[in-house]
């Protein structure tokens, strides 16, 4: 290298460094000390300020809790305003699994290693020691700084192009815990019952899928829930990218989410037969993540340390009790749950922990995991807190003034004991002070094994902060209620906080197992006396699988005539049918040489529209999915359904699709299912050709470097068709290795079905292999690569898009 280019390596380094400390600095508005705009000052350059990080109430809090020793005080502090490490994970049943990680550990981990050492880190990119099989990685750079530097260029590409193609996911680290604890299997029905964004959700899938026996999909599901409507969107856009038929999104407020139990004398009045698969929706494991203060992830939104009070987790305390409760409920005897928050903060933490085993009695216990995931940095939970409110400090909850017990429950301190309790059943004073307390408060003491909860702190490994308890319940739920408090619904907000106080915390439900359950009867009742959130016109599913708004629609112009679809009782939502016209599921069969015994279509295509003249797309969902559907059907439609499904097939609208035999293509999602089950329609191509097809995206038969491809890809029908890698002339087994395409075959051209994505990631993965295996062969190139044991979706992975 000449002296210019190693002068310009060392100007970027420079300029990196100079980055690194600057990536929690905003630009500051040329506005005058008063706010006033400066127009009468136009030369003043923009400047920079940093970020605040500092907030006497949030360490006076902590360091009152105690959360860390005194001694490590500083460092804690010092690491959380530092930016967050950018974090993310390897699909472990992508089809390029190895590929991607060989990529990391044999390129990134050796070219960027000098940016490392200039910013001061010993490591430029590592895996996480904690997470299985080399599939996490943590980066010693934030999001901000790969994403800016140029230095950081080819890394930053490598992670969009991968994380938009489904082969990587961009998560926190800590994020990536909850779901190793919950010991999923490929069998388990798992709920997550606040998911979006969706990165656990996608975590929970991989799971069952790898897990699953090779060329099969599971017999189990995963049921994504998510209250925010607009979140959902970013939910659907995430697990889509994992090519599954095992998957259920709905739009359900947790603490609602219906059990949908069949009520046989209701079943046999609908002569519905009461032999269904299954009579009601549990499950095996729930993922009860739920929203919180999340001070745990001020590294990554430092705007966290402006916004924070103490009255935000108090605020919180209930709405979560009362979503860990109904996950209890929806667990089957025998399952786990997981209860987790990004906070620190011991009344959202512990404290819901320590309800929960107070309310639930020997039904459930805290399962001690310390033995699980060794190399995973945490420590135990709190055993004792105190609770601050408007200033003051309470140790105990008799010393808290009668006008503030509307905001601060009994439920928030360590022992959870009422005034009774712990006044041996004397009478109360009224103590009306707000800032009064003990001068020497006798602290209490939990006497539950909330040690065996797990907390998780930004020092420890460099990442942010995360709390997680393992729930298992023994036996059914007690049956009780807890009487409307509506004081305390009102107070318990805190004065900036989004959430709503939710409007059934006075009845608490318990098992929706026995028969007319208190749960059932509470979701039959809040059905009926819902606000509707879900129910606006304006809020809309397309009949694609993603939520959209329809900004078209106004609730309040009366002469707006416009048809609202309607889920069952759901308004504003597509309806989920089963695809039973016999004319579009045997055109399907016949055109693709598909066997219904091999791979059954009758009973697992559903769409989103009741005409199935017009349907755009048909979905396909696995065995467990049909059964969470008919039993959906069976009571009323409770589920409010966003998405569900894998895309298989959709309506090709070009002026080619009218003269096809079949009018339904196969899509890039659905491919690499239906692959092996393919005898019709498919065009074996030599990498020659087949990159020549990705570049091109479409190619006339005359132009194929093969001459032999043009006359077998007008032998033909026109229509759909498939393209897979062929080492030679003769098919390939369909295996898990197997790279295969969706195109279209034209009157005399073939066309590219696929993302651009998709195609420069396919060709980019080429590229390497040439470099590394100069004139192997396909299958040897392909073989050591793409290791078919990484887990498929019953089918090779060949196209995951985004």
């Amino acid at each position: 290298m000449g002296r210019g280019g190693r002068h310009r390596g060392r100007s970027q380094r420079k300029d990196f460094k100079e980055n690194r400390e600057n990536v929690w600095k905003r630009s500051k508005s040329d506005t005058t000390v008063d706010g006033s705009d400066n127009a009468a000052a136009p030369e003043q350059k923009p400047t920079w300020e940093p970020i605040i990080t500092v907030n006497p109430n949030f360490e006076e809090y902590y360091k009152e809790q105690g959360v860390v020793k005194a001694e490590e005080w500083d460092l804690f502090m010092e690491i959380l305003r530092k930016p967050l490490p950018a974090a993310f994970r390897v699909n472990s049943n992508g089809q390029f699994c190895d590929e991607i990680i060989s990529i990391l550990e044999n390129d990134f981990m050796k070219s960027l290693q000098a940016e490392a050492i200039e910013g001061g880190e010993l490591e430029a990119i590592k895996p996480l020691p904690w997470y299985p099989k080399n599939l996490a990685w943590h980066s010693n750079f934030s999001r901000k700084e790969i994403r800016k530097n140029q230095t950081l260029e080819k890394f930053h590409e490598f992670l969009k192009l991968e994380n938009e193609v489904g082969n990587i996911t961009r998560q926190e680290a800590v994020s990536m815990v909850p779901p190793l604890f919950l010991d999923v299997h490929p069998d388990h029905f798992v709920l997550d019952m606040c998911a979006a964004p969706g990165s656990k959700t996608f975590q929970l899938l991989e799971i069952i899928h790898e897990a699953s026996i090779p060329g099969s999909l599971p017999s189990g599901l995963v049921v994504a829930n998510d209250v925010d409507f607009k979140r959902s969107n970013l939910l659907i856009h995430q697990t889509k990218r994992m090519c599954t038929s095992n998957l259920i999104v709905t739009n359900h407020e947790g603490q609602q989410f219906p059990g949908c139990r069949l009520n046989k004398s209701r079943a046999s009045e609908k002569g519905i037969s009461e032999s269904m698969p299954i009579n009601q929706l549990a499950f095996d494991r729930v993922l009860c993540d739920v929203p919180c203060s999340g001070d745990g992830t001020l590294r990554k939104a430092p705007d966290i340390w402006r916004k924070w009070n103490s009255g935000m987790g108090n605020g919180l305390h209930s709405l979560q009790i009362i979503l860990a409760m109904r996950g209890l409920s929806l667990l089957k005897v025998g399952g786990k749950m997981i209860y987790s928050t990004c906070s620190m903060n011991p009344v959202e933490d512990e404290a819901v922990v320590a309800e929960i085993l107070r309310r639930c009695g020997d039904s459930v216990e805290l399962l001690d995991v310390s033995d699980k995931l060794p190399e995973l940095i945490r420590r135990p939970g709190l055993k004792k807190w105190k609770v601050r409110d408007k200033g003051g400090w309470f140790t105990s909850y008799k010393d808290v003034p009668q006008n503030r017990r509307g905001g601060v429950l009994v439920s928030m301190f360590p022992s959870g004991k009422n005034i009774k309790d712990l006044t041996n059943g004397s009478e109360e004073t009224d103590n009306t002070v707000v800032d009064a307390t003990p001068d020497e408060a006798a602290e209490e003491v939990s006497d539950l094994p909330l040690e065996r909860c797990m907390r998780i702190m930004p020092h420890d490994q460099n990442t942010g902060a995360f709390f997680i308890a393992v729930l298992h319940k023994v036996s059914p739920l007690p049956e009780f209620q807890e009487k409307p408090n509506p004081k305390r619904n009102s107070s318990a907000k805190p004065a900036d906080s989004t959430e709503k106080s939710p409007t059934t915390e006075a009845v608490v439900t318990v098992d929706a197992v026995p028969d007319e359950s208190a749960a059932e009867k509470v979701i039959e009742a809040d059905s009926n006396n819902e606000k509707d959130d879900s129910l606006e016109p304006e809020k809309k599913i397309t009949e694609g699988e993603s939520i959209t708004e329809d900004k078209g629609a106004n609730s309040s112009n009366v002469g707006d005539k416009r048809k609202v679809p309607m889920q069952g009782k759901w308004k504003g939502f597509d309806p989920v049918v089963f695809v039973k016209d016999e004319t579009v599921i045997n055109g399907i069969k016949e055109f693709y040489g598909i066997k219904d015994e091999s791979f059954p279509l009758h009973g697992h295509l559903v769409a989103r529209n009741n005409d199935t003249s017009s349907v755009k797309r048909i979905y396909y969902v696995s065995k467990s999915v049909k059964e969470v559907l008919q039993l959906n059907f069976a009571v009323g439609q409770q589920l409010k359904i966003a998405s569900v499904g894998l895309k298989m097939f959709e309506r090709q609208s070009a002026k080619e699709g009218s003269s096809t035999l079949c009018p339904f293509r196969i899509s890039s999602e659905g491919l690499p299912v239906i692959l092996p089950y393919i005898t019709k329609q498919v065009l074996h191509t030599p990498m020659a050709d087949f990159k020549l097809l990705l570049q091109d995206k479409s190619i006339k038969f005359m132009d194929f470097v093969n001459p032999q491809l043009a006359q077998k890809a007008s032998d033909l029908v026109m229509g759909s068709c498939v393209v897979i890698l062929s080492d030679g002339e003769e098919p390939v087994k369909v295996d898990a290795s197997t790279i295969a395409i969706s195109c279209w075959r034209g009157k005399a051209s073939l066309a590219v079905m696929a993302t651009a994505a998709d195609c420069q990631e396919l060709l980019e993965r080429f590229a390497e292999k040439t470099q590394k295996t100069e004139g192997g062969s396909v299958n040897e190139s392909n073989g050591d690569s793409v290791n078919g044991s990484n887990g498929d979706s019953g089918g090779p992975q060949a196209m995951e898009t985004a």
